[in-house]
């Protein structure tokens, strides 16, 4: 089937000498895979590496056989041209994790029109805001509404963090459960937005402690889900 439809590019492999296998979240079809034959040395080609850049916003048009195989595409333009994203070192560095981590999050090949519109939206206003050192904590914080495990906020008065259970505990009950500074960030974290970032102070070692905690809460809810690699890049980004 025909399909076209807004993608954001999670991914892009080189394979052999000149093709690229691309990963996309679309808004359509949810997550899709790509064969792009020769765009790495052809000149005149239908489409340029430049467009598939990590997390870039593209409308496609391509042919959907949803038989769990690589599919193809037919065109491709930048929906949203960055201002930033893909020449800031800092938001570069961003970008290699986010896209990381949502390779390793996101498996369904269905529509999900919030968690796309989500991404979507985020990514806006990562590139065109500098004070981002704490975003990518409410990114996979918020993430985890649309992947089925947001922490239930219910009882967050109480002392601990059942990261099994993702509740709020009034005792440790069992090596899951956290407490302490990590607590108290969740706390300032959960119900915000983006524009309130500003008003969560946190020093390097504080953030990396949350974060670690936050990647440890996702390997316990997706099965086979793999700390980024990119996390030492990061980590040296913002130390």
């Amino acid at each position: 089937m025909l399909v076209t439809t807004p993608a954001i590019v999670i991914s892009a492999l080189k394979y052999g000498e000149a093709d690229l296998i691309v990963k996309a979240y679309t808004y359509s079809d949810g997550l899709k895979t790509y064969m792009l034959k020769g765009v790495l040395k052809s000149k005149k080609g239908k489409f340029k590496a430049s467009q598939f850049q990590l997390l870039t916003q593209l409308e496609i048009v391509a042919n959907h056989r949803n038989q769990g195989k690589m599919e193809y595409l037919k065109d491709a333009k930048v929906l949203h041209t960055y201002t930033s994203l893909h020449t800031n070192m800092v938001k570069g560095a961003m970008l290699m994790f986010l896209a990381e981590v949502l390779k390793n999050a996101i498996r369904e090949e269905e529509t999900n029109p919030q968690l796309f519109n989500y991404l979507e939206n985020s990514l806006m206003w990562l590139d065109l805001h500098d004070k981002i050192a704490n975003f990518h904590l409410l990114f996979l914080l918020n993430l985890t509404r649309y992947l089925g495990f947001y922490p239930d906020s219910a009882s967050k008065e109480l002392p601990y963090f059942n990261l099994l259970d993702g509740v709020f505990e009034m005792n440790s009950i069992n090596n899951y459960c956290i407490e302490g500074q990590n607590i108290t960030i969740l706390r300032q974290l959960l119900g915000i937005n983006f524009d309130a970032l500003n008003e969560v102070k946190l020093n390097q070692q504080s953030r990396s402690n949350f974060l670690n905690m936050l990647l440890l809460y996702y390997e316990l809810h997706i099965e086979g889900f793999k700390k980024p690699k990119s996390l030492a890049v990061l980590n040296e980004i913002f130390s």
